[in-house]
């Protein structure tokens, strides 16, 4: 049996696909351009998603920074506070140890008072006019009713073991005195070392 087309229209064969009108190359893939026009879309996207991406991460690091300024400047506060009470502890330390100081050198003058007094009492005939402290030596000048209790007086003062050497500078009998003889003198007592606790 014969057909006849009588429309016009070409009959398709059958394992051929027939082309589309409008698509350049016969519909064999995407055209170029929209492939470049979605790669130029995802390269924008991407960018703008880095660029949004770096936003944040700067912004969480000024918040940081003006969090860390913060605590810098509260350390800055209590350093300072530190170091003036530091200061005010180092000034109470020395004060502290001056009166120690002065506590452990005042037993020194009372001491020496103490022995002096008491050897003068065990003297007899002996009475002390003035004492002198050098530091090292102890300058006395008294009266005495003989030149013996004077003898006797440098013997009771090296006996102490106050002292290392007693010493008499000078005597003289005292004119002044017409109805008694009496002596004046003046002794030079040279400490002991003190010793180092």
């Amino acid at each position: 049996m014969i057909r006849i087309n009588l429309l016009g229209v070409p009959k398709q064969k059958k394992g051929k696909r027939a082309a589309v009108p409008g698509i350049p190359g016969g519909g064999g893939g995407p055209s170029p351009l929209i492939v470049i026009l979605i790669l130029v879309l995802l390269g924008a996207g991407g960018n703008y998603y880095y660029y949004s991406s770096l936003q944040k991460g700067a912004l969480k690091l000024q918040q940081q920074l003006a969090a860390e300024k913060a605590k810098n400047l509260r350390l800055a506060e209590i350093k300072a506070k530190y170091i003036e009470l530091e200061k005010q502890k180092n000034l109470y330390e020395r004060r502290v140890n001056v009166i120690h100081e002065l506590q452990a050198n005042q037993a020194g003058p009372v001491e020496l008072l103490t022995q002096i007094a008491d050897t003068v009492n065990r003297s007899d005939a002996v009475w002390l006019n003035t004492m002198r402290d050098d530091g090292n030596a102890v300058a006395l000048d008294g009266i005495a009713l003989s030149v013996d209790a004077v003898a006797n007086l440098m013997k009771n003062l090296k006996s102490t073991g106050y002292f290392r050497s007693v010493e008499i500078r000078e005597t003289s009998q005292d004119t002044l005195e017409k109805d008694v003889t009496a002596f004046v003198f003046t002794l030079v007592c040279e400490r002991q070392p003190q010793k180092k606790s």
